[in-house]
């Protein structure tokens, strides 16, 4: 059984206890774990303080620092594949898709290296001629980051880069249901050179962990991606330390087909929002908004594409859907699904688990016209794709947006300028048209309502890991006037 280890102040250390940590595709675990509690957090974000203010980080130019990041970005290329099969054997995600993704996460470390550079001050043209007055920008401080088990090297990716350009120091606490990848990550970190205490890697579970971290109150801010009713915990925490927040939470994404658009390639895309990654993604495609005239039509093709996936082993590069993370995320769609058809859903295809070992679920699609289903309304994270069908433009919005989360839509229409109408009525932070599950380091990332908010990728999320501090330089040799009138 292997065996994993936090990292702290430049040193790989045991927690206070350690957990199993269980292989999704056959239920047995693999992996001992180190359980950090309240005082590993303690000495994690000590670290980072002292880091941030009196190590050998606080002394290197913007440019050194985005040297750092540049050989960390090699270190992930090269150890892509390593990390690929960590990621696979402790979460079920498919080998085929962490082998691209975590290739891919590289280059977000590069976009950041050469973003450090790059964060500039300002000059103020103030309105007293006596007065020199500019903006500096400065790290925010220590960066709590809150990593889920899903894809977490990216969404580790797009805080660790940002902050480390800006300057800030961190703890990052990996997710106990799935941390091997980020813990192995840390490796990379130390291999990089960065000093110590700059970069923490922690896991552990949510009171004696989590909750520990976000009311440190030598933390800044706290940067969260995960669901809603986790989230409510870290926000209230956060009134301890008075951290600011950024949040990147879950959606029920719509995903609207005209009846004008390309029908194959819409599939191929519903297919990749909502089947790829097991659906265990938060901008999963879960509801399709299909024009009613083609709706049988649609319905027939996706049907057999999803009836035609193949499960098996993550680990084999002919996998198209693996298991489930956990035996309770498994539970979670089975009881949903159940209450769905209750209400009135009609099963199109899949519905239940196939026989065997792990936590697998078939590709599901749930027919909710003349229902009003849960399925509709609350978050799968797994296979399950919800249908409405629409007859105008104005009914496919008012289903787009009966929603209370916003995180992503996909939009497939040949007319442009519909598609310039509905782009600017979707209330989510991301818009697809005529493709889905597109991302780049260049773009931002981010929700509207339940899903969230602040974003992360693009220059703004570097700018968000920095404060704005304004210096007023006197320039007359004359003496100060009036000291009880404000200047």
């Amino acid at each position: 059984m292997q065996r994993f280890q936090c990292y702290i102040d430049g040193e790989f250390a045991d927690g206070e206890a350690r957990f199993e940590s269980v292989d999704p595709a056959t239920g047995a675990a693999w992996a001992e774990m180190p359980e950090a509690r309240e005082a590993d957090v303690d000495r994690a974000v000590e670290a980072a303080h002292r880091a941030l203010y009196a190590g050998p980080w606080a002394k290197l130019t913007a440019t050194q620092r985005g040297k750092l990041l540049y050989r960390l970005a090699d270190l992930v290329a090269e150890n892509a594949q390593k990390l690929a099969e960590l990621e696979t054997r402790d979460t079920g995600k498919i080998i085929r898709e962490t082998s691209a993704q975590i290739a891919y996460v590289a280059e977000y470390y590069r976009y950041y290296a050469g973003i450090a550079d790059k964060i500039e001050g300002s000059y103020l043209p103030i309105d007293k001629p006596d007065m020199d007055v500019w903006l500096r920008r400065e790290p925010i401080g220590v960066v709590a980051m809150v990593v889920p088990w899903n894809s977490q090297l990216f969404l580790s990716a797009v805080k660790i880069g940002p902050a480390l350009a800006a300057g800030c120091t961190m703890v990052v606490k990996a997710s106990e249901d799935g941390p091997a990848p980020l813990l192995e990550f840390a490796r990379l970190v130390h291999e990089a050179g960065f000093p110590a205490g700059v970069v923490n890697i922690i896991t552990g579970f949510g009171p004696s962990c989590g909750a520990a971290l976000s009311r440190h109150p030598k933390v800044d801010h706290i940067a969260f991606t995960g669901g809603p009713d986790t989230a409510r915990h870290v926000v209230r925490n956060s009134a301890e330390n008075l951290a600011s927040t950024s949040l990147e939470l879950g959606g029920k994404s719509p995903f609207i087909v005209f009846a004008d658009a390309d029908l194959e390639s819409a599939v191929n895309a519903q297919v990749a929002g909502i089947f790829a990654a097991t659906g265990q993604s938060c901008v999963a495609g879960s509801r399709l908004i299909v024009e009613e005239s083609v709706k049988d039509r649609f319905l027939e093709i996706l049907r057999a594409k999803a009836e035609a996936i193949r499960i098996g082993s993550p680990l084999d590069m002919a996998t198209e859907v693996g298991p489930l993370a956990t035996r309770r995320q498994r539970d979670h769609i089975e009881t949903l699904v159940e209450r769905s058809l209750a209400a009135g859903a009609r099963l199109v295809t899949g519905g239940s688990a196939p026989e065997g070992a792990g936590y697998y679920y078939r590709p599901t699609i749930l027919d909710c016209d003349g229902s009003v289903s849960p399925s509709l309304e609350e978050e799968f994270f797994g296979p399950v794709l919800s249908v409405l069908s629409f007859e105008t433009e104005a009914q496919a919005l008012a289903l787009a947006n009966n929603t209370r989360y916003g995180l992503a839509a996909g939009l497939f229409t040949r007319d442009l300028t519909r598609a310039h109408r509905l782009m600017k009525g979707i209330r989510s932070g991301i818009v697809w048209v005529n493709t889905y599950r597109a991302v780049s380091p260049i773009a931002p990332f981010g929700g509207f309502g339940l899903s969230g908010h602040g974003r992360e990728g693009g220059m703004a999320a570097a700018l968000d890991y920095t404060r704005t501090k304004t210096v007023w330089l006197r320039t007359s040799d004359e003496p100060i006037p009036d000291p009880f009138v404000m200047r």
